[in-house]
């Protein structure tokens, strides 16, 4: 009987004793490697992986400008105010309050008690420090253009700044609100690379970064706005959508945007994945270049925006971009819904009287478009419609770089073009793309009116907001009235998120934030 209960003792000790070592093996007490988003379920260490097609290029607001770069910059960094996505208001961040003791005078009282995630305080000096960076032309910051008006920036004391401009800037909350002019440490842009690696006051902290990997964020315990739910995210890089969509439906990763057109219906059929699409500021348009003398002949451009149907293009679209003439859209400030209409209504017989009558056939015409998503579909769609008219049109098509480039050297006779209008402000739509002082940089359809010009700069060269509202209008019923381009169609935004998660707001301009995340 002994005997009996010494082997039944040492027996079970062998099976707890393996099925311990099993465990130590299979598992980790990692909680970044046990709890990967959809497989725990505690709050306490939950984590989001986003799958981006690029890596970031640098993660210095001040220095990056793409959009891979700004998905992480938006969570380490703050700007001083941010635009409401349901109101389309300017609102305080980092600011508090703001007044115009005059109309080239900006007094901003800054929010108190915040630091940086390097222990130093949030302030004036900040603001300032960052500010005068960013226009310092030794910088070379891609986005100094923000702050061209400013005269002046002076620290009134700890937590108010004046800024003085040249001249009355109605687009000045939308240029604070910009991704690019995030306030930095100044203590840490002195002491290391915030290309790398950054330091804000924002909701989430820089971890690590493997170029073409992966960049992990850590909530920020000290949040002034409180300690985010999500505690990690881990922005990972997989090239293939196709790949990205298998990894959402295994559960890898959790949350993907700007959806492809031609696999929406397979993610919707996803059963762990909720989709979200909010109407956007994305505008994406056809145009000649301008730059060419015999593209400026009006018969010309009628002819090209009578031969184009926009409506057989969006159909194709599944959902995806909308209609509207307009060059503003419904979503940024400065659209009229009297301008939807406003373009060249399609008409095929009066496109091919016009090219028969000056025999615009026996010109060729090279359509300059980029070999990506939406461009290539735009491309083989109008060229088509363009041959029925009567035109001789054969496609080029580029790699990104490669095709921005070219626009901006004015290599091309026709184009699509698209502005993603991350302010919402129409000043901040017509002045890069289409202002004379742009032409052979932002200004990649080469366009140049004396009238158009001076709308537009009465539109950033006023505070009063009505006033910029008319300002905008006309200069868009020019362009539309003139057929200096052809709106194809208005982005519509999107979001696939595991349906474990909630609390992710998408804001109409593409940016999204996670700030709010949790488990349902």
């Amino acid at each position: 009987m002994k005997r009996n209960f010494t082997f039944l003792f040492t027996l079970v000790f062998a099976l707890v004793l393996l099925t311990a070592c099993s465990g130590e093996k299979g598992a980790s007490s990692d909680p970044e490697k046990s709890d990967n988003g959809n497989n725990g379920k505690s709050n306490e260490e939950l984590t989001l992986t986003y799958a981006s097609v690029t890596d970031a290029v640098g993660l210095s607001p001040i220095l990056m400008n793409d959009s891979a770069s700004a998905n992480i910059t938006d969570h380490v960094y703050e700007k001083l105010f941010e635009r409401n996505p349901n109101t389309m208001e300017y609102e305080p961040v980092l600011a508090e309050s703001y007044e115009n003791p005059d109309e080239n005078t900006w007094v901003i009282k800054l929010r108190e008690g915040i630091k940086f995630h390097d222990g130093t305080p949030f302030n004036a000096e900040a603001v300032k420090y960052t500010f005068d960076k960013l226009r310092d032309p030794a910088t070379a910051a891609p986005r100094a253009s923000l702050l061209e008006p400013v005269d002046t920036i002076t620290v009134k004391d700890e937590y108010t700044v004046e800024i003085k401009t040249k001249y009355p800037y109605g687009v000045f909350l939308a240029s604070l609100a910009h991704t690019n002019a995030a306030i930095v440490s100044p203590t840490a842009d002195q002491k290391q690379d915030l290309m790398n690696s950054p330091v804000g006051t924002g909701p989430f902290q820089f971890v690590s970064w493997v170029p073409g990997d992966q960049i992990v964020l850590k909530s920020n315990p000290e949040y002034w706005g409180g300690e985010p739910e999500l505690k990690k995210v881990v922005f990972k890089v997989v090239p293939e959508v196709s790949t990205a969509i298998s990894m959402l439906q295994a559960g890898e990763v959790q949350f993907l945007d700007n959806l492809p057109t031609e696999q929406m219906k397979r993610i919707e059929s996803l059963k762990n994945v909720e989709v979200q699409k909010v109407d956007g500021t994305p505008v994406y348009y056809f145009t000649v270049n301008h730059a060419k003398k015999e593209n400026q002949d009006p018969e010309f451009k009628k002819a090209l925006a009578s031969a184009i149907d926009r409506d057989a293009f969006v159909s194709k679209l599944n959902g995806l971009g909308f209609r509207s003439d307009s060059v503003v859209g419904p979503k940024v400030f400065g659209y009229q819904d009297s301008a939807d209409k406003a373009g060249t209504p399609y008409d095929v017989e009066n496109a091919k009287e016009l090219v028969k009558k000056n025999g615009y056939d026996k010109r060729p015409l090279k359509l300059l478009t980029a070999n990506r998503g939406n461009f290539q579909l735009m491309a083989e769609i109008v060229q088509s419609q363009l041959t029925e008219a009567g035109f001789n049109v054969s496609i080029e098509s580029m790699e990104w770089a490669a095709f921005l480039d070219s626009a901006r050297a004015g290599e091309y006779d026709l184009s699509f073009l698209s502005w993603s209008n991350i302010t919402g402000d129409g000043s901040e739509l017509f002045y890069p793309n289409f202002h004379g002082d742009n032409v052979g940089s932002s200004n990649r359809a080469q366009y140049s009116n004396a009238e158009f010009d001076k709308l537009v700069d009465s539109s950033r060269t006023t505070v009063d907001q009505n006033e910029r509202q008319k300002f905008l209008n006309q200069a868009n019923e020019l362009m539309l009235k003139n057929d200096d381009v052809v709106v194809m169609y208005h982005g519509v935004v999107t979001v696939a998120l595991n349906n474990d998660y909630t609390g992710l707001v998408l804001d109409p301009n593409g940016k999204w934030d996670l700030s709010k995340v949790t488990r349902k």
